[in-house]
C-alpha cells in the first residue's frame, strides 16, 4: 500500500517541523505547504497551532486556511488539529478580555484554565471514551500538554434525538483544575489539545491511528 498523503498547513503558526518528523516517521507522505490545492488533494490535513487564538486565526486566513478547512470537511476529507489548532475549530476564543472568532465547527468558547497553575504544562492522563479509534490501544497513556486556554465544555451531540443515523462526537477529556476537552472525534475532524508529535511512543500510536482513519 503507498503511504497516505498528509499536508500540514503552512500559515506561519505553529511547531510546524515536528509534526511533520512525527507524521513521517509513522508513514505518511508529508509535505508543508499552503498552497490550496495540495491541501484539498490530500489524504488528511493536519491543522498545527501554539500561542494566541486570535494570531492562529490571522493567520488561518490570510492563507485562506479557514476556507480549506470548511471546504475539506463538507466533502468528508479528514482534518486534524493540534493544540490551538483544536482550539479554533471552537466558536470563539476569549483571552485576556478579548473575543477572537473561531471556525465555529463546534460550539463552545475556549477560555483560560481555572487552575492554581497556569499554563498547565507536562504529562497527564486523559478520559477516553468507548469506541476512540484515536485512542485505541492507548486509553490508559499519558500524553504532553502545553496550553493556558481550553474548551471546559462540550454541547454538540448532548440534546440530539434518539436516531440511531446520527453518531455524536466522542469526546475525549483530561484535568487540570477542572475537566476540560483533551481530544474531539466528530467524523472527519479530529483533535488533540495535547501535542502527539510530543508525546513519545503514545503519540506516535495515536498520529498511527489517526493515519489508519484516512483510506
Amino acid at each position: 500500500m503507498t503511504a497516505p498523503s498528509v499536508v500540514v498547513l503552512d500559515y506561519g503558526f505553529g511547531n510546524v517541523r515536528s509534526a511533520v518528523r512525527a507524521l513521517e516517521r509513522v508513514g505518511a507522505q508529508v509535505e508543508l505547504t499552503a498552497d490550496r490545492d495540495a491541501a484539498m488533494a490530500a489524504d488528511g490535513l493536519v491543522v498545527p497551532g501554539v500561542g494566541a487564538f486570535s494570531a492562529v486565526m490571522a493567520g488561518l486566513r490570510g492563507v485562506r486556511g479557514d476556507w480549506i478547512v470548511e471546504r475539506r470537511l463538507a466533502g468528508g476529507l479528514p482534518v486534524l488539529g493540534i493544540c490551538v489548532g483544536m482550539q479554533v475549530m471552537f466558536d470563539e476564543g476569549v483571552e485576556h478580555g478579548e473575543h477572537a472568532e473561531g471556525l465555529a465547527q463546534w460550539p463552545g468558547v475556549v477560555e483560560r484554565l481555572d487552575a492554581p497553575v497556569v499554563p498547565h504544562m507536562g504529562w497527564n492522563t486523559v478520559d477516553a471514551p468507548v469506541g476512540s479509534r484515536l485512542f485505541a490501544g492507548i486509553e490508559d497513556e499519558r500524553f504532553y500538554f502545553v496550553h493556558s486556554y481550553a474548551a471546559q465544555t462540550f454541547t454538540l451531540g448532548t440534546d440530539e434525538p434518539s436516531d440511531t443515523r446520527f453518531h455524536p462526537p466522542l469526546v475525549t477529556w483530561s484535568d487540570h483544575g477542572g475537566r476540560f476537552v483533551a481530544a474531539v472525534e466528530n467524523g472527519p475532524l479530529a483533535a488533540t489539545q495535547f501535542h502527539p508529535e510530543k508525546s513519545g511512543d503514545a503519540g506516535a500510536q495515536l498520529l498511527t491511528n489517526w493515519l489508519g482513519t484516512l483510506r
